[in-house]
C-alpha cells in the first residue's frame, strides 16, 4: 500500500514540497504543486508540521552510546564533585553489584564542578569503595578515573610507565587516552548477545532525537572482542528486522597487521547493504581539549606544562593511511589540535600522491583548532570535514583560555571551509555529547552555547538550511549515499522526521526546544511521540 504523507512544511533538500507518495522504502513522487485528491494510497495527514530528511549522525559511537545508557550517568550529576559523589552512592545501591563486579559511569566534566576546581581523583572513589571495581570515564573519553582496586586488578603502581600516547597519574588513578588500554583486558567481555542489546537501546535513543542512520566507530569500544563479532551483531539485528538505524561503521584500527587481515577478508569502504555498511578507516590521532590532552603546536595558555599528544607517530599515521588509500578505504581521522592536523594532513597528502584517487573523501574528524594555514591546505586536499558543532555548547567557555586568542581566532571554522568547497557534515560524538541533532542545529546557527554563551566567532555561523543540510545531504555524502538519502526525493529511500515546529521559522536560540514527532525508516515508523 503506497501512502501520501502532506499539510506539512516539507524540506526536500532543494526546497518546500506540498506533499510526498511513499511506496514501500522508498519515496516514488513528490509533489510541490498540487497533491492529488485521490488515488492506490492512503493519505496521512501531517497537521501542519515540518517534514525533512531523516537526520545523520555522521560521527559517533552507537555501541558505546548503547553501553553507556547502563551505566551511572555523570553527564546529569556533574555540577558538583560531591552531588556526583552522592549519586554514585545512590547508584551503587539502586543496583546492588555482585562482589567483584565492575562498577562503571561516563560523563563527569571538572571544568563543571562548582564545589572543586580539579579532576574526580582514586581517593573519591576510594571512599565509595576499596571491595568493588570502580571506573569514570570522563564525558570526552578520553580520561578516567578509577579506585585503589582497579590499579591493584591491573598491576598498574607509580612504577608503571604509560604506553606511547598515554600517561599515568597514578596517584591520583587517573588515565589519559592510550593508558586507558592498560585496564581494558581485566574488563568483563559481553558477549554478542549483550553487544546487541546495547545496540538496540542506542538505536531507539537516536530514533527518538529524529536520527535514522549514523556513522559509527564501534570496534574501539572491546579491543578485546573481533570486528567480526561486532558486524555479526549488526547483521543479525538488521535480518531480524530489529534495527532502526542504517549504521555505517568507521573502522577503528591502531595496528597496520589487524587493519589488513581487516581488508583481505573483503571489508573496504561501501561494503554491505543499507542497514550496515564498512566505512572508513578510523584513526584516533589525538585526546581531547577539555582533558587537555589534544596535541598543540604550542603549549596551552592554561597550563603550560603540557601540550597534548598524538597517539600515532608520523610513521604510523604514514602506514596506515597509505594502506588505506591504495586498498580502495577511505580515513577518517580524529583530529582535534592543531599539531596533530599537521600529522594529519602530511599522511593524507603522502598518500595521494603515492596513489592518486579522484574521490577519495578521506575526512578530518572535529576539526577543531586549526590555523589559517590548515584551514587553505585542507580545501587544497579536498578532505571531508566531520564537524560536531554541538561541540560550542561546551568548547565556547573554555577554547580561548586553553589555546589562546590567537589560535582560537582560526578554529571551528567550518564555515570557512565550506565556503571553500569543502562538504561539511554534522555529528554528536555521542556519548561524548548526546546524539541531539537539533542542539546541533542551534549552535551551528547561533554559534552559541545553549545557555547563550558566545557567540564565538559568529561569522562562522551556519543559515538553518546549512546546518539541516550538514545534518542530512552532507553526512549521506560522508559515506557515498548522497544518491539514496539525505534528501525528500524520487526514488531515495523513505528515511525521514517529522517535527512539531518549523526550525526555519523559530527563534534560533529555541530550536533545540523543537519535538521529534515520527521518524520513519524505509517508509516504517520507528518513533512517535
Amino acid at each position: 500500500m503506497k501512502t501520501l504523507y502532506h499539510n506539512a512544511t516539507i524540506y526536500t533538500g532543494e526546497g518546500f514540497a506540498k506533499g510526498f507518495l511513499v511506496n514501500g522504502d522508498r519515496i516514488e513522487k513528490v509533489f510541490y504543486d498540487e497533491i492529488p485528491e485521490t488515488g492506490d494510497f492512503e493519505k496521512v495527514d501531517l497537521n501542519r508540521q515540518f517534514v525533512c530528511a531523516g537526520f545523520n549522525d555522521s560521527h559517533m559511537h552507537l555501541l558505546n552510546f548503547g553501553q553507556s545508557l547502563r551505566m551511572a550517568r555523570l553527564a546529569e550529576h556533574t555540577s558538583s564533585l560531591s552531588g556526583m559523589m552522592d549519586y554514585m552512592k545512590q547508584f551503587m545501591k539502586e543496583n546492588e553489584f555482585k562482589q567483584g563486579s565492575w562498577i562503571r559511569g561516563r560523563g563527569w566534566n571538572q571544568d563543571y564542578f562548582e564545589d572543586v576546581k580539579r579532576m574526580s581523583y582514586r581517593s573519591d572513589l576510594d571512599a565509595l569503595s576499596k571491595q568493588q571495581p570502580i571506573m569514570l570515564t570522563r564525558a570526552c573519553g578520553h580520561c578516567c578515573v578509577v579506585n585503589s582496586k582497579v590499579l591493584e586488578i591491573a598491576n598498574i603502581n607509580k612504577d608503571t610507565k604509560a604506553p606511547l600516547g598515554g600517561a599515568i597519574d597514578f596517584e591520583n588513578g587517573l588515565l589519559y587516552d592510550n593508558a586507558m588500554d592498560l585496564i581494558e583486558p581485566y574488563i568483563p567481555l559481553p558477549d554478542k548477545e549483550e553487544l546487541k542489546q546495547m545496540i538496540l537501546a542506542g538505536s531507539k535513543a537516536l530514533n527518538a532525537f529524529g536520527i535514522t542512520s549514523c556513522q559509527s566507530d564501534d570496534y574501539c569500544v572491546f579491543r578485546e572482542i573481533p570486528f567480526e563479532t561486532i558486524n555479526e551483531a549488526f547483521t543479525e539485528l538488521a535480518k531480524e528486522g530489529k534495527l532502526s538505524v542504517r549504521v555505517f561503521e568507521q573502522s577503528n584500527f591502531t595496528d597496520l597487521d589487524e587493519f589488513s587481515r581487516f581488508v583481505k577478508a573483503g571489508n573496504v569502504t561501501g561494503t554491505g547493504d543499507l542497514m550496515f555498511k564498512i566505512g572508513p578507516l578510523k584513526l584516533l590521532g589525538d585526546g581531547s581539549l577539555g582533558g587537555r590532552t589534544a596535541h598543540l603546536s604550542r603549549p596551552y595558555a592554561d597550563d603550560p606544562s603540557v601540550q597534548g599528544f598524538s597517539l600515532f607517530t608520523d610513521e604510523q599515521f604514514d602506514e596506515m593511511i597509505s594502506y588505506a588509500n591504495r586498498h580502495d578505504m577511505s580515513v577518517a581521522v580524529h583530529a582535534i589540535g592543531d599539531a596533530c592536523l599537521d600529522k594529519v594532513l602530511n599522511a593524507i597528502d603522502k598518500a595521494l600522491k603515492e596513489y592518486p584517487r579522484e574521490d577519495h573523501r578521506h575526512g578530518i574528524v572535529h576539526c577543531q583548532i586549526s590555523r589559517k594555514d590548515q584551514l587553505q591546505r585542507m580545501i587544497d586536499l579536498n578532505v571531508h570535514i566531520y564537524a560536531q558543532s554541538i561541540f560550542l555548547d561546551y568548547d565556547n567557555h573554555i577554547v580561548e583560555a586553553r589555546v589562546g586568542k590567537d589560535l582560537a581566532s582560526t578554529s571551528y571554522s567550518w564555515k570557512t571551509l565550506k565556503d571553500g568547497g569543502l562538504c561539511v557534515s554534522n555529528g554528536s560524538d555521542a556519548p561524548v555529547e548526546l546524539p541531539d541533532a537539533l542542539r546541533g542545529i542551534e549552535c551551528a546557527v547561533t554559534r552559541s552555547s545553549i545557555d547563550g554563551t558566545g557567540p564565538y566567532l559568529p561569522e562562522q555561523a551556519f543559515s538553518v538550511k546549512e546546518a539541516i543540510d550538514s545534518f542530512t545531504i552532507a553526512s549521506a555524502h560522508a559515506s557515498f549515499e548522497e544518491s539514496v538519502k539525505g534528501r525528500i526525493k524520487e526514488g531515495y529511500l523513505a528515511d525521514f522526521t517529522v517535527l512539531k515546529e518549523d526550525p526555519f521559522k523559530s527563534d534560533p536560540r529555541h530550536i533545540h526546544e523543537i519535538e521529534v514527532s515520527e521518524v520513519y525508516l524505509g517508509g516504517r515508523q520507528v518513533y512517535h511521540n
